[in-house]
């Protein structure tokens, strides 16, 4: 199913596929899953959040809920959240096959915004399904362009005045599972395709604004500048030695950008935007106190100052219990996995009982073209789920 997205948002400079939420590409993904759902006798419907629901059986509270998200990160892999969006097609397909006919109601969601790659916060839709977010701050998040949130959501359909908490929404579902290939090589090559998610680590996003002083390359003597630009180099490798220091921890600096960024000109500011994870959640936030002081040290040595905002956070997850040890009873040969991704079963987790399987990548590679599923694997990861769903339901 999802080589006929393989064209769908190919980005020629990056590599791999560009597709942040409400841009061409992923509204022509959203179109091609409204039109698979509908194909399938699913009754489909968009929420104020901009979540797709497609339901099979009747909209009740409760319900057995799966899916995972649409969009990519820049230049990402073709199976992060697609995957499990054409598997849950797919085990529907299945479970229809076996004559199951459900007795409680059944659910496909896609969310929108999940890797936070327009907006710069991860799994929006589902932190605005629950309120984990703000809907004020939410609506005012912008993107590359300056455009907010809240203009590309009018401009795609939703009333921003509705954007938010939606309890009645939350109530229908009673049980989550997403499945999600692999963002690391924990399945190896050997051995079950298949695993069941225990946790999910830590983490946030922080923006570090570097200011300095701007001004004329030509004419500026390296020993009268305050270079932003040489601070926040200096960051970076902070960044680096900072969490090679804490066992278990990981820190990165994936995205710059130079004020005003002319070849011929020194930066006035740069910013940067830091991921900080770790399984305890009091170590990540010492991890990032102490990014937050190197980099005070670093700014003041080139004369430069340094700003530190919190953009989003995630504790610790560990999904629920009961609803995890189902679904190893179902898939007795599958280990369990933690993740240091996150995902939206990790927002949900804390309102609903929520459970992941993650499906093989024999690249370990993800976030990247090199992200990899077989057929095999991916048949298998629909099967996994179709059996999941059929025990729940």
């Amino acid at each position: 199913m999802l080589h006929s997205l393989a064209q769908v948002g190919q980005d020629p400079l990056r590599g791999g596929y560009s597709r942040p939420v409400y841009s061409t590409a992923e509204l022509d993904l959203r179109s091609w899953f409204c039109e698979q759902a509908q194909r399938r006798g699913l009754d489909v419907e968009t929420d104020r959040n901009g979540i797709i629901w497609a339901w099979w059986g009747p909209q009740q509270d409760g319900a057995l809920v799966t899916g995972s998200h649409l969009d990519s990160v820049p230049g990402g892999g073709a199976y992060d959240g697609p995957l499990g969006v054409a598997s849950a097609l797919a085990a529907v397909d299945l479970l229809e096959a076996r004559g199951i006919k459900p007795a409680r109601s059944l659910a496909i969601t896609v969310f929108p915004e999940e890797e936070g790659s327009r907006f710069g916060v991860a799994c929006l839709g589902s932190r605005l399904l629950t309120g984990a977010i703000d809907a004020d701050r939410a609506l005012r998040l912008t993107d590359s362009d300056g455009d907010t949130f809240a203009d590309i959501a009018r401009s795609n359909g939703l009333d921003p005045r509705h954007v938010g908490p939606d309890p009645e929404a939350l109530a229908r579902i009673g049980d989550f599972v997403e499945l999600h290939v692999e963002q690391g090589i924990g399945l190896g090559v050997d051995g079950p395709g298949i695993a069941v998610g225990s946790s999910i680590l830590g983490h946030g996003r922080w923006k570090l604004s570097v200011h300095g002083q701007g001004n004329h390359a030509g004419t500026t003597l390296m020993a009268d500048r305050a270079d932003p630009m040489v601070a926040a180099a200096q960051i970076v490798m902070a960044v680096r030695n900072a969490a090679a220091r804490q066992p278990d921890a990981r820190a990165t600096v994936g995205r710059i950008i130079p004020v005003p960024g002319g070849t011929n000109v020194i930066a006035s500011r740069v910013d940067m935007w830091l991921d900080a994870r770790h399984p305890n959640d009091a170590v990540t936030a010492h991890l990032v106190e102490d990014i937050h002081g190197r980099a005070q040290r670093a700014a003041a040595e080139e004369g430069c100052t340094v700003k530190l905002t919190e953009e989003s956070y995630s504790n610790t997850v560990h999904f629920d219990a009961s609803l995890t040890g189902r679904l190893q009873a179902v898939l007795p040969d599958a280990p369990t996995l933690a993740t240091g991704a996150g995902h939206d079963a990790g927002v949900l987790a804390g309102f609903v009982p929520s459970a992941m399987l993650f499906v093989r990548n024999p690249s370990g590679i993800s976030h990247s073209p090199e992200e990899h599923v077989t057929d095999q694997d991916a048949d298998a990861g629909a099967t996994a789920l179709a059996d999941v769903l059929a025990a729940l339901l």
